[in-house]
């Protein structure tokens, strides 16, 4: 019976690992589309979606049925109950990586607006937050997820800054706007994805501590 628990547990945090690297291959995808002017990109990435949707199914299911027949106490419970947060908060990057892809595809069909430097680098950031938070957790260190939400205000100034220059350009010339409002929303889109590598950090942090450093 333990032996079968335990195989259980290493399946689940295997399929975390896996749906975090398809997470992250969404968001690469979704951002080159808009940087090399791909339009395939976004193809892929809506097939990853549903790839992405079937794991958390997938995982939310396992995860029930081994609470349900083993009822394990203490850091196993924790673990499984980590996990399905960090399911969803992996879920949720994904649907922002398809929001990126979709606006890319509108954006990329007229000239660009400007050269693409500080969005790129933003996005840089979010997918090495995102891959070190899922690999602090399939190593249970929180030492490394303590380092990742340092590094979400990085994300957050760099989009106030894209925000401030993009504003200059929609004042400056009204046939700017639409243009400058999707470049708005994908910066936006990486400052969510941000924020969800964060909120993985963050449950790392109470998986390997018990220690709730939410909203401190």
């Amino acid at each position: 019976m333990a032996k079968k628990f335990d195989e259980g547990l290493a399946e689940v945090k295997d399929s975390i690992v896996r749906m975090g690297e398809a997470a992250e291959r969404m968001v690469e995808r979704s951002m080159a589309a808009l940087v090399e002017g791909k339009p395939d990109y976004v193809d892929q990435v809506l097939e990853t979606e549903e790839q992405l949707d079937q794991h958390q199914k997938e995982i939310d299911d396992l995860t029930v049925r081994l609470i349900a027949t083993y009822t394990p106490v203490a850091s196993n419970l924790r673990f499984l109950l980590m996990v399905t947060r960090i399911n969803t908060e992996l879920e949720r990057i994904g649907d922002q990586a398809v929001n990126i892809g979709e606006r890319a595809r509108d954006l990329i069909k007229e000239p660009a607006l400007k050269p693409l430097v500080d969005l790129p680098r933003m996005a840089q950031i979010a997918v090495e937050m995102l891959h070190q938070s899922v690999t602090a957790f399939a190593n249970n260190t929180d030492k490394e997820a303590v380092e990742i939400i340092k590094r979400d205000r990085d994300v957050d100034e760099l989009n106030n800054q894209i925000f401030r220059e993009l504003l200059t350009y929609m004042m400056s010339d009204p046939k700017h706007i639409p243009q400058a409002l999707g470049l708005i929303l994908i910066a936006r889109c990486v400052e969510r994805i941000a924020d969800h590598a964060t909120n993985i950090a963050e449950e790392v942090v109470y998986l390997v501590r018990g220690q709730d450093i939410r909203h401190v």
